[in-house]
């Protein structure tokens, strides 16, 4: 894997690709190996997440890809079908997957998650309310959710 730092207004991020698909992705922080010049793949999630963040694109067009488990990319592929400003709970995540007991499961896969934001596992929350556990941290995905408007 291929790491570059990807600026944005809320900082420099970190994409991981293949080649031809961003595969990881890293909020601002330790960088996640050795990271290289950008490429054009880079420079397009730049150009993306810097509209993401301010409010000006709700979907991504960048080329991505994740791998995980089978149930992991069940899960993953579920939530790229929530919608912008959308939150759902963890146990109607599973009941849409056929797994109602499974919320447990799906937060792990959740967990698991290598492309945040570009798949938005933000989107999912506690049925109690709160925001619920994020890889990068319950500040970012309170900043997330207010970005999309939600209150969550």
């Amino acid at each position: 894997m291929f790491w570059a730092g990807v600026p944005t207004p809320w900082g420099e991020f970190y994409a991981g690709t293949d080649g031809a698909s961003i595969v990881a992705l890293r909020f601002p922080g330790p960088r996640p190996g050795e990271v290289g010049p950008r490429t054009p793949i880079h420079d397009r999630l730049a150009a993306e997440l810097g509209e993401y963040l301010t409010g000006r694109r709700r979907e991504f067009g960048v080329p991505f890809l994740a791998r995980g488990t089978p149930f992991q990319e069940e899960v993953w592929e579920e939530l790229a079908r929530i919608p912008y400003g959308t939150t759902i709970a963890y146990g109607e995540l599973a009941s849409r997957l056929a797994h109602p007991r499974a919320a447990r499961a799906v937060g792990q896969a959740l967990a698991a998650n290598p492309l945040p934001i570009l798949i938005p596992c933000h989107r999912v929350v506690p049925a109690g309310g709160g925001v619920g556990g994020f890889g990068p941290g319950p500040a970012w995905k309170k900043r997330l959710l207010a970005l999309e408007g939600t209150s969550d």
